[in-house]
């Protein structure tokens, strides 16, 4: 009798396993980094950024100019600008053997980055936040506040003055466009270097900005009530 007792009771939880919903089941098994709300999926998804050759994102590495160059010309479709087909910049330290060779060219005939005395780029160097922020909104449009409108919206920030001259007003624009990740105290860290996970953060609201924006209406057709003569 318990053997007989033993075997339908695991019948009894084979049945149970099969009618439980396959949704709850996938959920169980699902990482917050695979949702599609996650700003690494969206951007991997968008072909903005991708994964490492072993198939991880390493959100907390350094992001390079190189590798910023080359977001940049993705997002933006830089390489479509009428710039792209002026002479190619001799930059020293990149040469053509350089996988990002072309993008490299790219942002710096579009002057969305700057090179260094001596046709220099650097390449491999980090990024700090204030320049990455002032980059990408370089290419997305630094809006012309004045110096107050500038203070207004930075003033919010309790790192505010540790902000470049140079980068207050395309960081301004950034942050009034809802594109900056912060820390619970409202910091921008704008001297801290810039992570891909902070980059992938601003790309992904940047996109999400696109999706929003709606279609443009129709303009509808006057009658024409004119006489012919």
């Amino acid at each position: 009798m318990r053997n007989i007792s033993q075997y339908f009771s695991a019948i009894s939880l084979v049945v149970l396993l099969q009618s439980f919903p396959l949704s709850v089941q996938a959920q169980s098994t699902e990482t917050p980094s695979q949702t599609s709300s996650d700003p690494i999926q969206q951007v991997i998804k968008a072909q903005w950024m991708t994964n490492s050759a072993d198939g991880n994102f390493y959100p907390e590495r350094l992001l390079s100019r190189a590798e910023l160059a080359s977001i940049m010309v993705k997002v933006f479709r830089l390489d479509k600008r009428q710039a792209v087909s002026q002479e190619n910049v001799v930059i020293a330290d990149v040469p053509a053997s350089n996988r990002a060779f072309n993008d490299i060219q790219i942002v710096l005939k579009t002057d969305i980055m700057k090179g260094y005395r001596g046709n220099l780029f650097f390449p491999n160097q980090r990024v700090t936040r204030a320049e990455a922020l002032a980059i990408f909104a370089q290419a997305y449009g630094v809006f012309q506040f004045d110096d107050n409108t500038v203070n207004d919206i930075l003033s919010s920030h309790p790192d505010a003055t540790s902000i470049p001259t140079w980068a207050r007003k395309a960081i301004a624009t950034v942050v009034s466009e809802g594109f900056v990740n912060t820390d619970s105290q409202g910091n921008i860290s704008p001297l801290q270097p810039m992570t891909r996970g902070d980059m992938a953060y601003v790309l992904s609201k940047y996109l999400q900005r696109q999706r929003q924006l709606p279609d443009t209406p129709e303009v509808p057709s006057v009658p024409d009530n004119t006489v012919s003569p």
